[in-house]
C-alpha cells in the first residue's frame, strides 16, 4: 500500500519525496491507526490525509474551522481531477443536500466540513451511509479547552465515530502543547493512538526582537538589508494602508490586505503578491493562512500577537523553501502592556456578553426557539455601531458566544452564484412557453453549461450572461429570482460578507446558559499564553528557538545559532571582548567590596579560578589598576 501512495505522491502532487516524518505518518493511517500528527506551520498537513485517502476506496471527511482555506483545498484537488466538496455556513438546504448525496453515489473523494454541520441531522444521516475511509481533523488543537482556539462544536467529532467505528481518526496540528495533545486524544476518543511530532525548530528561521519607538524606520532598514519577498504584519485595518502607502514612497512596492477589502480586491493584491509584482504584503492576520509561497525571507511582526501559538504560525510562514529567512519582532515597552490589558478584555463581563446575544436576536428578528443552524450576512461594525456596543467589546463577546458553542462565525469570503434546475425539461419547457419573458434566459442557460444544470449546481457570471442577452445584470437577476419563485430552479446569489450562523434554537437571553467555570479558566489561561508572548519579547538569555521548543514542551540543549541572542552571546564570547567584561567585572567587584584574595573574586562573579581568568588578574596588576598585599588579598590601587 505504501508503493501505492508513493505513486499518488508523484503522479498526482507531483512531489518526488516525503517530507520528515509525513511517510510515518501515512503509514500508520493505512495500517488502521488513530494517529496524532504535530507538523509546524509548512509542514505539509493535509498531504497526510490525502495521499491515503487516494490510496483507499471510499471517501474521506475533513473537518476544519477555516472556511477559506476548505475552499482552497477543494479547487486544488478538482484542478488535479479529483472528485471533492465542501459543506459550511452560508450554503443552502438544497445545495447542502445534493452535496451529500453526491457524496454517497457521486463517485467523490473527499468531503470537507466546517465543525458546526456535524450534528445537523441532515448531515448524520447521510454521513451513516457514506462509505468513509478515514475522518482528518485539521486544527486539531481547536478541540481542547487548553488550546489558544477552543472551539466547542470540535467536541461533536467524537459523536459520530460510532457511525464507522472501524475507521481511524487523523488528528492535525501545527501548533500544540503536551497538555493539549493528550486533550486531543481523549476528547477524539483515539483508541491506542500514534504520535508524531515535528520538531518545532526551524534551522534555516532566525528569530529576532527589536526594542524600537519607531518601527516604521527599523522596518525599513530591515527590507533594505533583507532581500526578497515579505509580509508585514499590523493589528488593525488603518495601519495596513498607512504602512503599504509610506513603504511605496520609499521605493518598496507594497499592497494592504486585510477582510473589510473585496473579495475581488484581496484576490488581486493576493495574486500579484504570489506573483512578486508586489514585494511585501502589509496585513492583518487574515493574511497567510494556507498561502503556499515557500521563499517569503523575512516577516515582520509590527505589534505583539495574543500569544506564542499565532507568532510561531505566522512567523513560519518566512523560508519554507529551506532557504535563510527571518521573523522580526518590533516591539517597545507600551506594547507589552498592550498584550496584557488586552488578554483582561477578551473575556467581557457576562451580563454584556447576554446583552449582545440580544441585540443578534433583535438585529435578526430571531424569535425565542428557532433559527438553529441559520446564516446570515454579518458585519461587525454596522452591528456595533447600530446597539452602540463598542466595537472590540462586541468583538470579544461574539468569540465568547462562539467559544461556548452558540454561534459560528466565518471570515469573509467570496462564493460565486450558482444555479440549479430542480425540475425535469418537460415541466422546465411548460414555464418556458407560460412565461415568454424567462424563455431566452433558460435557453441561454441550456447553451451556456448544458444538461448538467439539472444535475448539480452550476457557477455563473451573471453579468456573462446578461451581456449575451444584450440586457442589464439587475434585470438577468430579476428574472432568475422568477425561475425560483416558480420552482423550478434554486438561485444562490454570490457572497463576499462574513457569515454568522446561530448553532442552537435561540435562547432566551436572560436564560443563556454560559459555562462560567469554563470561562474562569479560559480568561486564566488567555491572560498566561499573553504573558508568554510578553516574556518572549523581553528576555534576553535564552535562544528564541529554544524558548519556542521549551514552550510547545520540548527540551533541547541545542542553541539554533542564528538568532539575535545566539548571534550576540556569539559575540560576547570572543576572546577580546569577554576578556574586557572580565576586567570590568572584577573592578566593579573590588569597588564595592574593599579587598579580596583571587578565590573570592571569581566567587563573586560566579567564575572558575582558571588560568585565562587568573591572567587578567595579572594583567590588571601589571597595568597598576589593583595591588597585591601582603595578605594575599586584592585592593584597588590608590591613584593620588
Amino acid at each position: 500500500m505504501l508503493n501505492r501512495a508513493t505513486e499518488i505522491l508523484h503522479q498526482v502532487f507531483g512531489h518526488a519525496d516525503f517530507r520528515p516524518v509525513q511517510k510515518e505518518i501515512i503509514e500508520s493511517v493505512l495500517a488502521g491507526k488513530d494517529t496524532l500528527a504535530l507538523l509546524p506551520t509548512g509542514g505539509g498537513k493535509s498531504l497526510c490525509y490525502q495521499v491515503p485517502a487516494l490510496t483507499q476506496e471510499g471517501i474521506c471527511l475533513v473537518v476544519s474551522p477555516l472556511i477559506a482555506l476548505m475552499k482552497d483545498q477543494v479547487d486544488a484537488l478538482k484542478a488535479k481531477g479529483i472528485k471533492a466538496a465542501a459543506i459550511y455556513s452560508g450554503m443552502s438546504y438544497r445545495e447542502i443536500d445534493r452535496t451529500l448525496d453526491n457524496c454517497i453515489y457521486g463517485d467523490y473523494k473527499f468531503l470537507y466540513v466546517s465543525p458546526e454541520r456535524l450534528k445537523a441531522e441532515l448531515f448524520v444521516e447521510r454521513f451513516r451511509q457514506m462509505k468513509i475511509n478515514l475522518i482528518a481533523v485539521d486544527e486539531a488543537h481547536c478541540i481542547s479547552q487548553w488550546g489558544y482556539d477552543f472551539r466547542p462544536p470540535y467536541l461533536e467529532i467524537a459523536l459520530i465515530r460510532p457511525y464507522h467505528p472501524n475507521v481511524p481518526v487523523l488528528a492535525l496540528t501545527a501548533s500544540a502543547t503536551p497538555q493539549v495533545c493528550a486533550d486531543i486524544m481523549e476528547k477524539l476518543e483515539m483508541k491506542k493512538p500514534a504520535e508524531f511530532h515535528q520538531s518545532f525548530a526551524r534551522k534555516n528561521l532566525s528569530y529576532s526582537v527589536r526594542l524600537v519607538e519607531n518601527k516604521l524606520e527599523k522596518g525599513l532598514e530591515i527590507l533594505r538589508r533583507i532581500d526578497g519577498t515579505a509580509i508585514w504584519y499590523v493589528r488593525n485595518r488603518q495601519g495596513t494602508h498607512q504602512i503599504a502607502k509610506a513603504l511605496s514612497q520609499m521605493g518598496i512596492s507594497a499592497s494592504a490586505y486585510h477582510a473589510g477589502l473585496s473579495m475581488q480586491d484581496r484576490a488581486k493584491r493576493q495574486d500579484a503578491w504570489m506573483k512578486n509584482e508586489v514585494r511585501v504584503m502589509v496585513s492583518t492576520n487574515a493574511f497567510g493562512m494556507g498561502i503556499d509561497k515557500p521563499d517569503v525571507r523575512v516577516v515582520i511582526h509590527h505589534d505583539l500577537p495574543e500569544n506564542v501559538e499565532n507568532y510561531y504560525q505566522e512567523a513560519g510562514r518566512a523560508g519554507r523553501d529551506g532557504e535563510k529567512a527571518y521573523g522580526v519582532l518590533l516591539a517597545n515597552n507600551q506594547d507589552f502592556e498592550t498584550v496584557l490589558k488586552r488578554a483582561e478584555l477578551v473575556y467581557p463581563p457576562l451580563d454584556f456578553v447576554k446583552r449582545v446575544y440580544q441585540c443578534l436576536a433583535n438585529y435578526y428578528r430571531i424569535a425565542v426557539g428557532s433559527n438553529m443552524l441559520s446564516s446570515f450576512d454579518f458585519e461587525w461594525n454596522e452591528f456595533a455601531n447600530t446597539y452602540e456596543l463598542g466595537v472590540l467589546e462586541s468583538f470579544y463577546a461574539l468569540k465568547l458566544l462562539e467559544e461556548e458553542g452558540f454561534i459560528g462565525l466565518s471570515e469573509s469570503y467570496y462564493t460565486p452564484s450558482k444555479i440549479h434546475f430542480t425540475v425535469d425539461p418537460s415541466r422546465l419547457y411548460e414555464v418556458q412557453i407560460a412565461y415568454a419573458k424567462l424563455d431566452p434566459v433558460v435557453k441561454i442557460i441550456m447553451r451556456t453549461y448544458g444538461g448538467n444544470v439539472f444535475s448539480e449546481y452550476i457557477k455563473i457570471q451573471e453579468a456573462k450572461l446578461a451581456k449575451s442577452l444584450n440586457v442589464y445584470e439587475n434585470e438577468l437577476i430579476k428574472s432568475l429570482k422568477h425561475l425560483e419563485q416558480l420552482e423550478v430552479m434554486v438561485y444562490d446569489q454570490r457572497k463576499d460578507k462574513p457569515q454568522i450562523t446561530f448553532l442552537t434554537p435561540r435562547y432566551d437571553a436572560g436564560k443563556l446558559p454560559l459555562n462560567f467555570k469554563r470561562i474562569e479558566l479560559r480568561r486564566a489561561l488567555t491572560l498566561e499564553k499573553a504573558q508568554s508572548m510578553v516574556k518572549y519579547g523581553q528576555q534576553a538569555e535564552l535562544c528564541r528557538t529554544q524558548f519556542i521548543q521549551e514552550y510547545f514542551g520540548e527540551t533541547t540543549d541545542e542553541q539554533c545559532g542564528v538568532c539575535d541572542i545566539c548571534i550576540t552571546q556569539r559575540k560576547d564570547n570572543h576572546p577580546e571582548i569577554a576578556e574586557n567584561k572580565l576586567r570590568n567585572k572584577i573592578l566593579e567587584t573590588l569597588s564595592k567590596t574593599g579587598e579580596l584574595t583571587d578565590k573570592q573574586i571569581f566567587e563573586s562573579i560566579r567564575l572558575p579560578l582558571a588560568e585565562k581568568n587568573l591572567r587578567v588578574l595579572r594583567i590588571l596588576q601589571d597595568q597598576g589598576y589593583i595591588t597585591l598585599l601582603a595578605s594575599g588579598s586584592y585592593v584597588l590601587t590608590a591613584h593620588e
